[in-house]
């Protein structure tokens, strides 16, 4: 390989990364930078041969209202072929606009977008090009396509950059406990859409522990449990105004708003995932062991800590089909290289995916974190990364031989 030798160069990069056992190509290329965002969204369509991809004409810079990504699939069969989708006016840096497939079907994805002062979202048939729009965005979807859930992406464009979109005003940023924004549903079939809970319904919630004084709050980070029944957030709130610093507790409740539960009342919640209905794994911080990354019984004080001495540092925690294996990635180490794992559950070992160099510019909200994905077949990582030196691209890892062979 032409330059292999040179560290920290994009061939020097592949090539330890192949020397791993794990190939590794870029699905996108220049012009033009291109992403997926969040880890917890089903980028791969059900066959796993087309990847859902977003694309922009600049970096650096917040999003503006009139700012348009282009969406896309790619087919990882027809050369890495670009297909075009849609577009959106309605979304951030470490989400993008949700775009994501539809579970249950084969050929639908969803996204979010504005029209004036409204957030939508948009459910295109990617065989058909028949496409509808429903009165309000997502967030998370329901297991089986019928239903979402949705935060106040308003608010959020304010109180945490990077997460939610511009264009449209919060008219309740003035005030620290609203009673009219929390986490709504939507019926993706008819567009009808609730309020399930508000802020000031969490902040009720009393565990005991967790201590909110009348700070400014906020409710983000959804996502509904594998079989439907419940969903959770991160209950967030600033430690003093206007600060970049805020406390965290994770919070469950029944799909219908009801029944909240503080699954994790101490204060420094992060990335987690549902392994199944029951249990959440999250990186958190728990008396009993400090720092890690810990499993979570619902509507339970009980908890375990996973991958001690291996899964030492936070990052973005999937489960491949089967729960087998753990998907993980870090944040920038002193050298800028972000590493993306396999965690084999039964033996507690870690398996090298890659080591991807960020530039010191992606930093703060314009990170591009690596957010790993998985295909359906289990066989196959999608990453977000600037280390080919042409801005961020979306790449593919082949996970094949690590899982078939260990």
């Amino acid at each position: 390989m032409a330059g292999s030798g040179i560290p920290g160069s994009t061939a020097w990069l592949l090539a330890q990364a192949e020397a791993k056992g794990v190939p590794v190509r870029a699905i996108t290329k220049g012009p033009g930078f291109h992403w997926f965002g969040y880890y917890d969204k089903l980028q791969f369509d059900p066959t796993s041969r087309y990847v859902l991809g977003q694309r922009v004409s600049f970096e650096g810079r917040k999003p503006a209202p009139d700012d348009v990504i282009h969406l896309g699939m790619i087919d990882t069969e027809d050369n890495d072929r670009w297909i075009e989708l849609g577009e959106s006016k309605a979304w951030s840096w470490q989400q993008g606009c949700m775009l994501q497939w539809v579970p249950g079907t084969r050929s639908e994805v969803i996204w979010n977008d504005r029209e004036g002062k409204q957030f939508v979202s948009h459910i295109l048939n990617v065989k058909t090009g028949k496409r509808r729009t429903l009165p309000a965005p997502i967030y998370s979807l329901s297991p089986d396509g019928r239903w979402a859930i949705y935060t106040d992406f308003a608010r959020l464009e304010k109180s945490r950059p990077g997460y939610g979109y511009a264009g449209i005003p919060d008219p309740n940023e003035a005030v620290a406990i609203p009673k009219n924004s929390g986490v709504w549903r939507l019926d993706l079939t008819t567009g009808e859409h609730r309020l399930l809970l508000s802020i000031a319904d969490a902040d009720a919630l009393d565990d005991g522990i967790s201590k909110r004084n009348g700070a400014k709050q906020r409710l983000e980070h959804l996502l509904i449990a594998p079989d439907g029944s419940r969903f959770c957030f991160l209950h967030r709130w600033d430690v003093k105004p206007n600060s970049d610093s805020f406390v965290t507790r994770l919070v469950t409740a029944k799909a219908d708003g009801t029944d909240l539960y503080s699954l994790d009342p101490y204060g420094k919640t992060s990335h987690f995932i549902w392994r199944d209905p029951e249990h959440i794994l999250a990186w958190s911080w728990h008396p009993s062991a400090g720092d890690g990354f810990y499993i979570y019984r619902d509507h339970t004080r009980d908890v375990e800590l996973i991958g001690a001495g291996v899964m030492t540092e936070n990052g973005h925690c999937t489960y491949l089909p089967g729960n087998k294996w753990i998907l993980n990635d870090t944040y920038p180490d002193k050298q800028r290289l972000q590493h993306s794992y396999l965690y084999q559950v039964k033996s507690g070992k870690r398996f090298p995916l890659g080591d991807f160099r960020t530039p010191p510019e992606y930093s703060g909200e314009f990170r591009c974190d690596t957010h790993p994905r998985f295909s359906p077949d289990g066989h196959k990582v999608t990453i977000d990364s600037p280390h080919g030196g042409n801005g961020r691209q979306i790449y593919l890892l082949d996970i094949s031989t690590i899982v078939e062979k260990n």
